[in-house]
């Protein structure tokens, strides 16, 4: 990791330091009494801290590293809670993953443990997801305090608590481009029921009943492989606290962060809200600049949605409000605004990009996806007597596509859902579970405790998944064929995320200030796999797949045995007829928090194929990416092959350079034509002939 984390290092200004934002970078004068007391306390505690005793520097730090906290005395992992039904993610050596019982297909089993409730979620690496909670007092322990952090071994099954140095209480993430996944803010440090920890006396530094060191600031790296630790360097912090911010990869594989909270509160306010983003790691000269639209909407306004476009701009969704934004230039340019509901939190509706492809002129469309959260007011979310929990959640879905700017309604969800997580199939399809039919999230404060469900806000979990396909015809892109419930309600702070097996890791739920495991929606630490309805089926198995793949530059071949061909949804024993169903997809699953799987995005990759009858086999010339990295960023992603909508295991591949910085950009390859004797699509154009050391070639267009 050292070697990939040096240019990190060279790209962090060398003098970045931990400083509060003064008031003129927030909002205008006049700020609230706790505004000035919250900031006159940080930067009090700020002159007088010091540093923790180990420091880790990122262009030092390798997988496995010591955390800032010692983690030796770690103890024994959380026990598993495996169905003896369920199978783990073992891939036999033809790419097979272990058969589950045949009544799970479509449902969920019960598989693990988390050790720790899973708040936020990432896919690390084959074998490992990574876990964060809040600092709370789970049972599961590491050195001398409960743990919030684990790592879950899919294979095994089992969680094995990390250290972690300061609270990640509703912090951030993203990738680098160089595979390093960082986490970025939270919360000040707390004590027992989530009650800050004392201003003086070192209480923000650790000397606390957690030991823990406030967040908000915290930047924490850990690249994914055995013995990773998470490392943090006070070095690289930012400069101004943020809880609940987003954060995002961008074209250069740096990280995109924005808004926030400069402390905890069940919606934003004026006197907490920061309204600024910034890049990290920081370039030389680079600083913190204002947004409107986060200065323009407050309560609505934490862990905006936001999509990177093909022309680097950021589409924003952040209440009712929709944008896109040049973030380089900071320039907003509004759309229309949702006209049914707001769709981040605390709405928490359920929101992904779609399925990207090479549209016939060579350009790329995304097109993203809101349904469900909340047709509240700002006036209502603080306004008193009103029980939030007995608000229905919204059942719209509306699209916006890149260029056309306006919103289009899509078919609405089987009913209305809050808490949702969309998760992105390899087969293309979306599948959205977990969350509740009514309510909102957070957990009950003081004024809201007559009219929570225990301490929940929301109430009527949803158990039953849907699978929206946006290839159906209008009026039925939901279904629910096949599906089945879940025994397990996972409502506020749920997580979600693909596995490179296709199945999905459903965990988390906990809508509590503190462990609490008696009352009606307890703190929740069983893990779920969901498995689609494509899971049992025989995985095709293509030879050729890389390793890595380039910004354009020369295209590959996979090859398909007469077994591959044979495997499908739709016309499973097609054999080279199912040619013509193969795509060749990448994947980003994203860091799965508050309802939203950040960055998660798919791009088909541009293909042609040739048959040959007499084997019963396919080869398929595959195009490397567009070259264009804001359509999908740099950093490792994961290919599946796709025959008639069953899916391979996934294999991680490192897209561009391996490294932050400007990605080198080959030229984006004329593939062959089509060859299908089948009388398959043929594609368009002339084929390429060779006849005895005379070529003959003529025009050629893509498939």
């Amino acid at each position: 990791m050292a070697a990939r984390l040096a240019v990190l290092s060279l790209l962090v200004s060398s003098t970045l330091v931990a400083a509060t934002l003064d008031s003129s970078s927030l909002s205008p004068s006049g700020h609230h009494h706790r505004r000035q007391e919250v900031r006159r306390r940080l930067q009090k505690r700020q002159d007088t801290e010091t540093t923790p005793a180990e420091e880790v520097d990122p262009s030092s730090t390798a997988a496995g590293a010591a955390s800032p906290s010692d983690s030796s005395s770690a103890e024994t992992a959380a026990s598993s809670e495996t169905s003896t039904s369920a199978g783990t993610t073992v891939v036999t050596a033809d790419g097979q993953p272990a058969l589950v019982s045949d009544d799970l297909i479509g449902g969920f089993a019960v598989v693990g443990n988390s050790g720790v409730s899973a708040q936020m979620m990432f896919l690390g690496d084959s074998k490992q997801v990574y876990i964060l909670d809040k600092v709370e007092n789970n049972p599961v322990r590491v050195g001398n305090h409960p743990a919030w952090a684990t790592v879950y071994d899919l294979e095994a099954n089992t969680a094995e608590p990390m250290d972690v140095y300061t609270n990640t209480f509703c912090a951030g993430g993203a990738p680098l481009a160089n595979g390093t996944w960082v986490t970025i803010g939270g919360n000040l440090a707390v004590d027992s029921q989530g009650n800050t920890a004392n201003w003086t006396d070192g209480g923000q530094a650790g000397n606390n009943s957690y030991g823990v060191h406030d967040g908000g600031m915290a930047t924490r790296t850990l690249t994914p492989g055995q013995g990773a630790q998470w490392s943090e360097d006070p070095q690289y912090y930012l400069t101004t606290h943020r809880w609940y911010p987003t954060v995002i990869t961008v074209e250069d594989g740096r990280l995109l962060v924005m808004s926030g909270s400069i402390d905890g509160s069940f919606v934003n306010m004026d006197y907490l809200n920061n309204p600024t983003y910034e890049l990290w790691p920081k370039a030389p000269g680079e600083s913190l600049r204002n947004m409107t639209i986060l200065q323009n909407v407050i309560h609505e306004n934490l862990y905006p949605v936001a999509d990177m476009m093909p022309n680097g701009e950021i589409l924003l969704h952040v209440g009712r409000k929709a944008l896109m934004w040049d973030y380089k230039t900071n320039t907003e340019t509004y759309l229309p605004d949702d006209p049914y509901a707001v769709r981040n939190y605390p709405a928490s509706g359920s929101t992904v990009m779609l399925p990207i492809k090479r549209e016939k002129d060579g350009s790329y469309k995304p097109k993203v996806i809101y349904c469900g959260g909340s047709n509240i007011a700002t006036d209502q979310w603080l306004q008193p007597g009103l029980a939030l929990i007995d608000i229905a959640a919204d059942k719209t879905c509306i699209s916006m596509t890149y260029g056309d700017n306006q919103w289009v309604d899509e078919d609405e969800m089987p009913e209305g859902r809050v808490l949702g997580n969309s998760i992105l199939l390899p087969d293309g399809t979306m599948l959205v579970l977990n969350g509740a039919g009514r309510g909102v999230a957070g957990y009950a404060d003081v004024n809201q405790t007559v009219w929570a469900n225990g301490d929940s806000l929301a109430d009527d979990p949803i158990l039953t998944p849907a699978i929206y396909d946006d290839t159906k015809p209008r009026g039925k892109k939901w279904s629910r064929a096949g599906l089945k419930a879940s025994a397990i309600p996972r409502m506020y702070h749920s997580t979600a995320t693909l596995l490179p097996d296709g199945a999905v890791l459903v965990s988390g739920s906990n809508p509590h200030k503190d462990f609490n495991d008696n009352t009606t929606y307890p703190t929740e630490y069983r893990v779920e796999t969901f498995y689609p309805l494509y899971y049992n089926k025989h995985r095709p198995f293509p030879s050729g797949m890389p390793s890595r793949l380039s910004y354009g530059g020369d295209p590959f071949t996979l090859n398909f045995s007469k077994e591959d061909l044979n495997t499908g949804m739709n016309t499973p024993g097609a054999g080279i007829k199912n040619a013509k169903k193969i795509k060749i997809v990448l994947m980003l699953t994203g860091f799965s928090t508050h309802a939203l799987n950040f960055g998660q995005r798919m791009l088909e990759l541009e293909r042609t194929y040739t048959v040959d009858e007499a084997s019963g086999t396919a080869t398929v010339h595959v195009n490397q990416l567009p070259t264009n990295a804001a359509v999908f960023p740099p950093g490792n992603a994961w290919m599946f092959a796709v025959v008639d909508g069953v899916p391979s295991v996934g294999i991680q591949v490192m897209i561009g350079s391996g490294e932050i910085g400007e990605q080198p950009m080959g030229t984006y390859a004329t593939l062959p034509r089509t060859v299908d004797p089948t009388g398959a699509a043929l594609g368009r154009g002339v084929s390429v002939g060779v006849v005895f050391g005379a070529v003959v070639a003529v025009a050629m267009a893509l498939f």
